[in-house]
Formats: C-alpha cells, sequence, structure tokens
C-alpha cells in the first residue's frame, strides 16, 4: 500500500465512516449546543470574574467572599448569572473555573468541609475557603444532583 493510500479520511478517522456517521452528527449537534450555551454566557448574561492568586496554589484552596463589613458580598450580593474564577499562577491564568452563579452558592452552603475565614481590607471581609478537590468530589456532586433534582420537582409543582 502506498503511502497516499493511508491518508485518506477514512483510514486516518479524520473523517467519520458511514458506520460511525450518526454518532458524528450526534456528536456534532451536542458540541454545537454546547458552544452556543457558552456565546450566549458571554454575550447575554452577568459575569463574575474573581482571581485566584498565589495561595491557591499550596493550599488547594479557593476563597468565595460572601460578606464585607458585615453585609452581604461577593456571592451573596452579587447580581451575576455567572460566576467566572480564574486560579493564576503570577501573572498568567492557569484556568478559570466557571459556575452557573445560583449552583455555586447553593453548592457551597451545602458543603460539608469548608471553613469560613477573614480577610480583604481590615480583615473585614468573610470567605468560605473551599477546597477545590472538595469542590469537585463525587460527595459535591451528589449534592449538586440533589439540588437540581429539589429545583426541579420546585418547578413541576408550581406549573
Amino acid at each position: 500500500m502506498n503511502s497516499q493510500e493511508n491518508t485518506t479520511s477514512e483510514t486516518t478517522g479524520l473523517k467519520p465512516t458511514k458506520k460511525d456517521r450518526k454518532k458524528f452528527d450526534l456528536d456534532l449537534a451536542y458540541g454545537q449546543m454546547h458552544e452556543d450555551k457558552v456565546l450566549d454566557m458571554l454575550e447575554n448574561k452577568k459575569v463574575e470574574v474573581k482571581t485566584e492568586r498565589g495561595m491557591w496554589t499550596t493550599t488547594g484552596n479557593i476563597a468565595i467572599e460572601f460578606e464585607s463589613y458585615g453585609k452581604p458580598s461577593g456571592i451573596n450580593a452579587t447580581e451575576s448569572d455567572y460566576w467566572f474564577h480564574n486560579l493564576a499562577v503570577g501573572d498568567d491564568v492557569y484556568c478559570t473555573l466557571v459556575f452557573e452563579t445560583k449552583n455555586l452558592k447553593k453548592i457551597v452552603e451545602k458543603l460539608d468541609n469548608h471553613r469560613v475565614v477573614k480577610g480583604g481590607d481590615n480583615w473585614a471581609s468573610k470567605m468560605y475557603l473551599v477546597n477545590l478537590s472538595k469542590l469537585f468530589s463525587t460527595d459535591t456532586l451528589k449534592v449538586y444532583k440533589q439540588l437540581s433534582t429539589e429545583a426541579s420537582n420546585e418547578e413541576n409543582t408550581t406549573d
């Protein structure tokens, strides 16, 4: 077989065969739907952006402010639809975590493993100190699924 023969799209897997075409079409539609969701998120919604510097790289924790000077702030005051939490290494953003704000708020309040710490100007702010491993653990995913089910049930009873 010459080199041109094994560079056909079916041989390399770059183009689906007829057998795999239906799955490809479904995967493509699913991918495009989620691309549209991200586009909608960036164009038509309110976004809160926080950047975590330094400490997260050694502690594995992020801080989510909820009160300052005795008043709601951060997660408890934002009107954003989405919460972007940048994890920076020096001046570079290593990655960005994106949550629907209402979901993050519910999850953080329900976590059984977070601490409340003080920080900010004059140590007047209170923050949830959340471990990233715990935030993405199977226990937390179970809490999220439970909250989603409860919210869905509430919507169905109000209709």
